[in-house]
């Protein structure tokens, strides 16, 4: 889902307090962006109803973009309870991706069960 500065609210910080929601920051000239994008969209797919992943063109939202200091693309945070808690910068191949995001569902898993 593509989000704007509009819909940043709704769609990444009141949605982050139900499940954590990964930003993808890219631009369409971002070559690394590109081979991100698939890869991050796979491994949340395989993760559906766990998290939710959002993605944000920085060049149609630089607004966004200042506001979360984004200096390099492609970067990745992940939302929760209105915040970024934690994230990563550059394209990764889909298994560190996805053990990134296990990790970040184990850690889910633990503080719900605390």
């Amino acid at each position: 889902m593509d989000v704007t500065t509009e819909t940043f609210e709704r769609d990444v910080v009141e949605r982050s307090r139900e499940l954590p929601v990964v930003v993808d920051f890219w631009a369409a000239w971002c070559g690394p962006c590109r081979t991100l994008g698939p890869a991050i969209e796979g491994e949340v797919a395989k993760r559906t109803g766990k998290l939710e992943l959002v993605k944000i063109d920085i060049d149609a939202e630089q607004a966004l973009a200042a506001r979360f200091g984004i200096q390099s693309i492609p970067t990745v945070a992940v939302f929760r309870d209105g915040e970024p808690v934690t994230g990563f910068v550059g394209a990764y191949p889909p298994a560190t991706i996805g053990k990134f995001l296990d990790e970040l569902l184990a850690k889910e898993a633990e503080a719900a069960a605390a």
